[in-house]
């Protein structure tokens, strides 16, 4: 395929390979990082939003994404980072939140219109599906997530915050 017969749909394909550079189970496209697609001639422009505005693999994802899109052949890559509109865990798709919760994380909840609460949202054990959880920390191994244990299965697992 040339730079010339490559459409905005192969491109959004490619990006759907990309994994998440922390969680490989769900690529940046499930998680709704990439926001538009543009092509002018040989040139593709990506607009991506990072999950979080201090993301440590910002790097990793532009990269990534240019990467992506040169192996379809076009030559010239432009990848913007946005943080307007912020991302939100709404942007993260169905299929996506069950592949989370099968790899051991608790997807988020809904994050819903209004003020970000500073409670925690009810969480799912994503092992039994018990409900009797405790939150260990509020920070995981990424900013975004919570560390808890479950009361019932006593697993201990990550879960993600819902902003």
């Amino acid at each position: 395929m040339t730079a010339l017969q490559i459409s905005p749909e192969h491109i959004w394909e490619a990006l759907a390979g990309v994994p998440d550079p922390e969680i490989p189970v769900v690529s940046i496209t499930d998680m709704g990082m990439v926001r538009d697609v543009q092509l002018d001639g040989k040139k593709a422009t990506v607009t991506f939003t990072p999950t979080f505005s201090g993301c440590p693999a910002l790097r990793v994802i532009a990269q990534s994404i240019e990467d992506a899109v040169k192996g379809l052949g076009v030559p010239e890559v432009e990848v913007r980072s946005t943080l307007t509109p912020p991302w939100t865990t709404d942007w993260i798709n169905a299929d996506a939140r069950e592949r989370l919760r099968q790899y051991g994380i608790a997807p988020p909840a809904p994050a819903g219109e209004g003020l970000i609460t500073l409670e925690a949202e009810p969480t799912r054990c994503p092992r039994c599906g018990s409900l009797n959880v405790s939150m260990t920390a509020s920070f995981g191994s990424t900013l975004c997530k919570r560390l808890y244990v479950c009361g019932n299965c006593k697993e201990p697992f990550e879960g993600f915050k819902s902003v």
